[in-house]
């Protein structure tokens, strides 16, 4: 079972890491890749809205999709 809560708070400590939790391997690397850019391309603004995104993502799935399969 997938928790929702889990996959989101892992995912805004590190955005990524609550879609590798979900299983989502893809998604995973790209918020890895992606939110450092961001953070460094923006001087932090868009590295939170990134944060908070990323977070959103993984605990919906998480919440739509419980069941591992």
């Amino acid at each position: 079972m997938r928790d929702p809560f889990t996959a989101g708070l892992l995912s805004f400590i590190i955005p990524g890491v609550g879609q590798l939790y979900n299983g989502r391997i893809l998604a995973g690397i790209l918020w890895l890749i992606i939110t450092p850019g961001f953070w460094i391309g923006s001087g932090g603004t868009l590295g939170w809205i990134c944060h908070i995104v990323a977070a959103y993502t993984a605990y919906s799935y998480a919440k739509d999709h419980p069941i591992r399969t």
